[in-house]
């Protein structure tokens, strides 16, 4: 049997990796800018992680929710008081995708409507509702209910509430910053103007913060740059800082009944730990701010030289937009300099990188970019 080939791999197998270091198997390390998709929140093995982990694992690793968990209740807690949404009600689930699914599906429950408004370049995961509310034609299937999702402009208010004159509604769902969409940050009245609109029509307010969440922009939720609140927001990537969680955060306003949502591998032993061991270590080690220290100066350095189009983002979400396709200078950078990145289209190149990086690391890649784009 052969791998089902959908992925276009470096040739590099890691081994090993500590903090933002990746060790391969010839030896080789590599400075980690990317994190797997913004995944590695604390730094990869962190040792509070670890130790957890493994403390865990001796114990019980995984049972289902039709037992007391206390690690839920624990993580609730302190998730609550670390994010500013203590009165909401938390679900965990395994991974974006599912906490997108089970958002929509809440938002039909309340409102009694099926139709959802999302925006253009927007990416919510991969599954059946969560691809119907995406603008990705690369992953689009001819077979997805298209018809219950209205794609508009991003950041354009007026088109927002036309389709809120004429449709029946659940939800509107927003990325808190843009990842794949090429790190797009809604604007702060076009946010404070749709949460006014769902207030006026009786829509749901759902901000993914799946990528941008859990520290990365400076604050815990991107959305929260505009002091605007959601009545649904989804999580997962560094939440587990590499284990497979997820979550949703919902609005006392939204009640829950008995079965009306479920998962067989969400809120589980092992992903309970992992998750109070990244906040915990976020909190202790100051994660949050030091997002918004190295991402001002990385974003600051960059903005100066003169080849870069445009450097877009918050905290550690950075976006650095070429005139050029960036796949030469991305390829550069990881053969010649072992530095990992990431991409968004054909132009830009997207940094995701632990929260952990250091001053350091942070000017090593600056000196390290001029240094390819000569």
């Amino acid at each position: 049997m052969k791998l089902f080939d959908v992925y276009s791999l470096f040739d590099i197998t890691p081994v090993s990796a500590k903090d933002c270091t990746i060790t391969d198997n010839e030896g080789k390390e590599y400075l980690d800018l990317y994190g797997g998709h913004a995944v590695i929140s604390i730094g990869h093995s962190h040792p509070l992680y670890v130790n957890n982990l493994q403390d865990q694992v001796a114990k019980i690793g995984f049972y289902s929710n039709s037992v007391q968990n206390p690690l839920q209740e624990a993580l609730a807690s302190k998730l609550g008081s670390m994010c500013g949404y203590s009165d909401y009600d938390l679900f965990l689930t395994n991974s974006g995708a599912e906490s997108v699914e089970n958002a929509l599906k809440l938002a039909s429950f309340h409102t009694g409507k099926t139709k959802v408004i999302s925006f253009d370049k927007s990416f919510h995961g991969r599954t059946s509702a969560a691809v119907a509310v995406t603008d990705n034609p690369k992953i689009i299937a001819p077979i997805n209910a298209q018809h219950q999702n209205i794609i508009l402009p991003f950041n354009d208010l007026s088109a927002v509430k036309a389709t809120l004159k004429e449709e029946k509604v659940a939800a509107i769902i927003v990325e808190g910053i843009q990842g794949i969409g090429g790190i797009r940050i809604p604007d702060k009245a076009f946010l404070e103007g749709v949460r006014s609109l769902c207030d006026q029509y009786k829509v749901v307010l759902i901000l993914d913060e799946i990528q941008s969440g859990y520290g990365r922009s400076g604050k815990f939720f991107a959305h929260q740059h505009s002091g605007v609140k959601a009545d649904i927001v989804t999580m997962a990537k560094g939440m587990g800082n590499g284990f497979p969680v997820g979550g949703v955060l919902i609005a006392p306003h939204i009640k829950a009944v008995k079965g009306m949502l479920g998962t067989t591998f969400g809120g589980n032993y092992l992903a309970c730990s992992a998750s109070l061991s990244v906040l915990e270590v976020m909190e202790k080690e100051s994660l949050i701010e030091n997002a918004e220290k190295i991402g001002n100066h990385l974003m600051n350095a960059l903005a100066s030289i003169p080849q870069i189009k445009e450097v877009r983002g918050q905290g550690l979400m950075i976006g650095i937009e070429m005139d050029e396709p960036i796949a030469p200078l991305r390829l550069s950078l990881l053969k010649d300099h072992h530095i990992f990145t990431g991409v968004s289209g054909q132009h830009i190149i997207r940094l995701l990188p632990p929260l952990t990086l250091t001053l350091e690391a942070a000017d090593r890649f600056i000196e390290t970019f001029k240094k390819v784009l000569i």
